[in-house]
């Protein structure tokens, strides 16, 4: 059985975000992409954002993290503002961030990618508990990394940032290119995730995916968020759904 050392409950109208994202800007280089994203995240949510290919998902993800050179505006994890702050002091606040790329070292086995991160706070997963969560990569510990199936060096990446103790967890396009059962693997351990306490916003172009995992949908367009849909309305509003993702 997974524990940690902290959890959270389910969000009420009452509780302080855990993250709070305010006017966020960013570029690559010259190209301004983000325009002012605002969203809040409560403890122990788990939020997507969708939209079309380039509306600017993954680039919030990095900009939350630290990793763009240029943003601003104000993310505030917790009552700590982290706008100024360089990503190594972002994961020291308990930030863990999954690449679509995954970012697996192919010059190291699947154990040692497994430890490479330092745990930055307690309550990070035992490798006892990342096992349970994904027995294939017990299997698997003295294979190169990058030998793994997609699906393989996914639960990887994600077992990695367990064991740091972040309890904010950003999944970058984790289904993406993966096979329905490992997708349905995938989704069975976000929504354990969640009753274990943590939090987590999940970029994902598959909303039939994210409709099974998530409480609630930001909708990104042109760098801003333009609308925000509870998973309860999703039915409702899956014709403007359609729209703006131009399914």
């Amino acid at each position: 059985m997974l524990t940690r050392t902290t959890a959270a409950g389910a969000p009420t109208a009452d509780t302080a975000p855990l993250l709070k994202v305010r006017g966020l800007e960013a570029w690559y280089g010259e190209s301004h992409v983000l325009h002012g994203i605002d969203f809040d995240v409560a403890p122990g949510e788990v939020v997507t954002l969708l939209g079309r290919n380039g509306a600017g998902k993954t680039t919030t993800l990095k900009s939350i993290m630290g990793v763009m050179n240029k943003r601003r505006g104000s993310v505030v994890l917790e009552g700590t503002e982290t706008i100024a702050l360089p990503s190594r002091a972002i994961a020291r606040l308990g930030i863990g961030y999954v690449p679509e790329e995954r970012g697996i070292y192919a010059s190291l086995s699947v154990e040692e990618n497994l430890l490479l991160p330092p745990q930055v706070r307690p309550g990070g997963l035992s490798l006892e508990q990342i096992f349970e969560l994904f027995p294939n990569i017990k299997e698997r510990l003295k294979s190169q990394g990058t030998k793994l199936s997609g699906g393989e060096q996914q639960m990887l990446a994600i077992g990695r940032i367990l064991r740091t103790g972040a309890h904010l967890l950003l999944l970058d396009e984790p289904t993406e290119g993966l096979a329905p059962v490992i997708i349905e693997q995938i989704g069975r351990t976000i929504a354990r995730l969640k009753r274990e306490g943590f939090t987590i916003i999940l970029v994902e172009q598959n909303f039939r995916f994210a409709a099974t995992v998530a409480d609630r949908h930001y909708v990104v367009e042109q760098g801003k968020v333009i609308d925000m849909i509870p998973n309860d309305e999703l039915d409702a509003n899956i014709d403007k759904l359609h729209g703006y993702l131009g399914v």
